[in-house]
């Protein structure tokens, strides 16, 4: 108990910290990438190929790496940042900014494949009905076809949100103040409670991902499209 006492408030800090990145995270990549969906399977070549060497890239970038370049080579290199520079907070905003920008970047290339294998569930006459009833592709897809997909893939997609909410220690790495960044404060102070700090930290994310597995687990049982 004695860690807790001197770090309670300091925990509940960082865990709201990464709270809050997992949140802006996922609503920026649900939205970004059931757009990089569409395109997938847009009749637009351009947008097919743009959304398939997208997915590709990101899918495939190290998203250490991703994270690093949003502090080093947009913010220090090319100047663009995310806060008012005159704030007296501008570097913990922009940091944590900077990161909900790589980790949409990141996740949005699997929330587009995990939609993309919805899509493919939905049968292809309900597509051909929205087009033979006068719908545009766009109206199609938003009406009849994502509604769908997005009930196939509830499951596959509270993955995609506890593999999100692990993902955002990350971005401790430009310096963002979330769990792990004081888990490394911890463990540099209290050498000699390692296990106990690990448990702690352990405890805390176990907290935040279990009942969203359970979840999404229900809902995607409950709300599945009966074939």
């Amino acid at each position: 108990m004695g860690l807790i006492d001197t770090y309670g408030d300091q925990l509940v800090s960082a865990f709201w910290t990464t709270v809050q990145l997992t949140f802006w995270s996922a609503l920026g990549a649900l939205i970004w990438g059931t757009i990089l969906a569409a395109m997938r399977v847009s009749p637009v070549p351009i947008l097919r190929v743009f959304a398939t060497w997208y997915v590709n890239i990101f899918r495939n970038t190290p998203l250490t790496l991703i994270i690093v370049f949003c502090s080093v080579g947009l913010y220090q290199n090319l100047g663009v940042h995310f806060a008012p520079e005159d704030s007296s907070t501008f570097i913990d905003q922009n940091n944590f900014r900077l990161a909900v920008l790589g980790f949409v970047v990141y996740t949005s290339a699997f929330v587009c494949e995990s939609l993309r294998s919805g899509i493919n569930t939905v049968p292809i006459g309900q597509a051909e009905a929205a087009r033979s009833l006068g719908l545009t592709f766009t109206q199609g897809i938003r009406m009849i076809v994502l509604p769908q997909a997005f009930r196939a893939v509830i499951a596959p997609l509270g993955s995609v949100l506890i593999a999100l909410t692990k993902n955002t220690t990350i971005a401790s790495a430009i310096g963002v103040a979330e769990a792990s960044l004081l888990m490394k404060t911890m463990i540099e102070n209290e050498a000699d409670k390692l296990f106990l700090v690990f448990g702690i930290f352990a405890i805390g994310f176990m907290i935040l991902t279990l009942p969203v597995g359970f979840l999404f687990g229900y809902l995607g049982k409950r709300l599945a499209v009966k074939r």
